[in-house]
């Protein structure tokens, strides 16, 4: 039977400011990327995400950023992979705090926004990633691009490497994103995020922008909670995957 875990980027609400349907999203969802308080969220926000996933048996992974509060995580910070390193277990302390109050943990790492992608392709950034996590718990898993430096990173470390696609997100023909700054990067109409959803489960493969195929392995496929209408965007990725016969399954135990 093909299965995927389907995951979200939550907890980015911040005081009166709410970004997101997090209690929707985790109707749908098997995986909760819960923001740390660096890019998004605040503890309230936080501690409410946790306890949200906990009811329902959705996974718990923390999205650490860059300390980008202003930006949302989205601007490249130089930072040494030391300042990096402790930026990212500051981060995992704190939501697996809310984690644990709830009644579970946090099972898995992903990076979000610039540090995703500057871990993606620089080494040094990508273990400091890894270290914080195999520091703080050599359980965790870590989720990123297929064929990244970061997963590269993770299996050296003997932590468990997650690839992940993502089913709202315009694709390169080498297999990267399309950056947000260009249009068309972020795609909102259900029926093309649902069917590359299925695509992307059964046939493991994307069209990217040129019109090209791209081979895409990966376990888990993300659907953003900040993309227009990712509510409905997620009920349809969820029917039609249920609709092909896709097992949707947590990829942590």
């Amino acid at each position: 039977m093909v299965s995927i875990d389907v995951n979200s980027d939550l907890g980015e609400s911040y005081g009166v400011w709410q970004l997101g349907d997090d209690e929707a999203m985790l109707d749908i969802v098997t995986s909760a990327n819960v923001a740390c308080g660096f890019h998004a969220g605040d503890p309230s926000v936080l501690r409410a995400a946790c306890s949200q996933a906990v009811q329902r048996n959705v996974a718990i992974g923390a999205q650490v950023s860059f300390p980008d509060l202003l930006g949302f995580g989205r601007r490249h910070l130089a930072m040494s992979p030391n300042e990096l390193r402790d930026a990212v277990l500051y981060q995992l302390g704190a939501l697996d705090a809310f984690a644990q109050v709830g009644g579970s943990q946090i099972a898995y790492v992903k990076p979000h926004g610039a540090l995703y992608h500057a871990s993606a392709t620089d080494e040094s950034l990508a273990m400091a990633v890894v270290d914080a996590a195999a520091e703080y718990d050599p359980s965790l898993a870590v989720l990123g691009l297929p064929a990244s430096q970061l997963l590269a990173a993770a299996e050296r470390a003997g932590l468990e490497a997650v690839p992940e696609a993502f089913a709202d997100r315009a694709y390169r023909p080498d297999g990267g994103l399309v950056s947000r700054r260009e249009p068309g990067s972020v795609l909102t109409d259900p029926d093309e995020v649902a069917a590359r959803a299925v695509r992307l489960a059964v046939e493991h493969e994307v069209i990217a922008v040129d019109g090209s195929t791209v081979a895409v392995h990966a376990r888990s496929i993300c659907v953003h909670s900040d993309t227009p209408g990712a509510v409905g965007l997620a009920r349809a990725v969820r029917a039609a995957l249920d609709a092909a016969g896709v097992g949707v399954y947590r990829f942590t135990e």
